[in-house]
């Protein structure tokens, strides 16, 4: 897998979950992912730019894929149930419970912790960006990624990481 562009993490709503759940194909996904994106009213929203591929790897062994690390803290960004096939989007969702346990989890998660996970990153596969300046960057977008997911659990909410080739 390699570095993508921008994620955003989407609080839902139980029926937009479900209406998720019930398509039919990637294109259905795309199209109703666009719609969230689309219309914006009343759906919180935690956009992590290009943060997401570090903050994925601080959290798990250093590595971007999916399955790595311990859960919860593995499931910030790639975890949940993989709702697009394909390899030029990736949609994943996860269920209220998941959204307050990655809420505790992150929670618990310092500036010192996150830096000791960045430092795991290998960076010859990670590239050039690879520093002080952009881990204070991931660290801002984590921070403010801490808060999404308290209030996606306060909420009772669903939550879907969005990001595309």
């Amino acid at each position: 897998m390699r570095r993508m562009s921008l994620g955003v993490h989407f609080a839902i709503d139980e029926q937009t979950a479900g209406r998720l759940l019930a398509a039919a194909d990637d294109d259905e996904v795309a199209a109703l992912v666009d719609e969230i994106e689309g219309e914006m009213v009343g759906v919180d929203y935690c956009d992590s730019d290009k943060a997401w591929d570090a903050i994925h790897r601080c959290l798990t062994d250093g590595l971007l894929g999916y399955g790595n690390g311990d859960y919860p803290l593995n499931t910030v960004i790639f975890g949940g149930r993989q709702l697009y096939e394909g390899d030029d989007y990736i949609v994943s969702l996860l269920s209220p419970k998941q959204v307050r346990d990655v809420a505790d989890a992150t929670a618990t998660v310092d500036r010192d912790k996150l830096a000791a996970g960045y430092g795991r990153i290998d960076v010859e596969d990670y590239g050039p960006q690879y520093g002080d300046e952009d881990f204070a960057y991931t660290w801002s977008n984590f921070v403010e990624l801490v808060a999404f997911f308290k209030r996606s659990a306060a909420s009772g909410l669903h939550v879907i990481f969005t990001v595309g080739q």
